[in-house]
């Protein structure tokens, strides 16, 4: 339910409800947009054994509850002419994260940001074209923010992304 939506009914709009419970053909069909976002509404129904309606309305149940996010492409970075990628550990001022999130948000290649706990406060993951962009960003940009304390970057040499193996047992509970 969007903001506009929760106010025309007199709720919250910052406030989100909470998501319902998932059965087990919420969880196949998720399953299925993850391995394959452009699998259309008939093919999902098909492999999940419910109509095409009924597909339909539980994706969008799903994407009103937030579940679904949105739907996008996998990107090979490399092939992509983004073939430096690192996590940058920082450590942040106190009660800054939002204010550095949204920093992070703008900067090119940002791919993945997360507060976290331990020995530093956030982790971000960056695409960039080589080296001499991902020492610019890094130390002329993220460096430059005030409420950043600290970094450490970290080489990414190889990845492998989990969620695309169509083989790969995914159950969510």
């Amino acid at each position: 339910m969007t903001a506009e939506q929760m106010a025309d009914r007199g709720g919250d709009p910052g406030q989100v409800p909470p998501a319902r419970p998932l059965d087990s053909i919420d969880r196949a069909i998720l399953r299925i947009l993850q391995t394959d976002g452009r699998a259309s509404i008939r093919a999902v129904a098909e492999r999940v054994h419910v109509s095409r309606a009924n597909a339909y309305a539980r994706i969008n149940r799903l994407v009103e509850d937030g579940v679904i996010r949105g739907f996008s492409a996998r990107v090979n970075h490399e092939r992509a002419g983004q073939g430096a990628s690192a996590y940058i550990t920082l450590k942040i001022v106190q009660n800054s994260w939002r204010t550095v999130r949204e920093e992070l948000q703008a900067l090119p290649g940002a791919t993945h940001i997360a507060l976290v706990s331990g020995d530093f406060d956030v982790l971000f993951l960056v695409h960039t074209p080589d080296n001499r962009a991902l020492r610019e960003l890094v130390l002329t940009r993220i460096q430059a923010i005030p409420e950043v304390l600290s970094t450490r970057t970290l080489l990414v040499f190889e990845e492998t992304d989990l969620g695309t193996h169509p083989d790969r047992p995914a159950e969510l509970t």
